[in-house]
């Protein structure tokens, strides 16, 4: 959902949304999120990266602002990038973006997220499922059902069945 009037990259920046929110060429948009299997999974990824943090070399961060443009902000439920970053908004492409779905998700939102990350330069996108318990890779040719999470430089490797023990 969208607020009404435009904002500025400065209004937004200096506001507090809780939760926080997608800005997206003016417009201040809000995520859906909240519910108890949206938090668990998303606990559930952060822990799984963060306990091979020394071995992955990826710090992993939960709702976290990423300027994907100029005019552009998204907030994805978990990301990981190599190395701390050194900003309090990551300003350079995310290793990974985990976008977990919400009852209330639009496919044509979610794709539009995916595509802002994709653009963006991120070289791994995975949609995640709670009530199905799927996930899918994403990348300019579309979604792949997949069972594990698997990057490379780092190589790392996460069953999907892992996150919902």
């Amino acid at each position: 959902m969208a607020t009404g009037s435009l904002v500025s990259v400065r209004e937004y920046l200096s506001t507090s949304y809780r939760p926080d929110c997608d800005y997206v060429d003016g417009v201040v948009l809000e995520r859906n999120l909240g519910e108890k299997d949206h938090s668990r999974l998303q606990t559930e990824i952060a822990f799984y990266y963060r306990s091979h943090r020394k071995e992955w070399g990826l710090w992993a961060f939960v709702e976290q602002r990423v300027q994907v443009l100029a005019t552009r902000f998204r907030v994805p439920d978990v990301c990981l990038v190599v190395g701390e970053p050194p900003d309090q908004i990551v300003r350079t492409p995310p290793f990974i973006c985990i976008e977990v779905l919400s009852p209330d998700d639009r496919l044509a939102e979610m794709r539009q997220r995916v595509e802002d990350y994709l653009a963006f330069g991120v070289p791994y996108v995975w949609i995640l499922d709670p009530a199905t318990r799927h996930a899918w890779r994403c990348t300019p040719g579309g979604m792949q059902d997949v069972a594990e999470l698997r990057t490379e430089n780092p190589e790392t490797l996460v069953p999907v069945c892992d996150l919902f023990e």
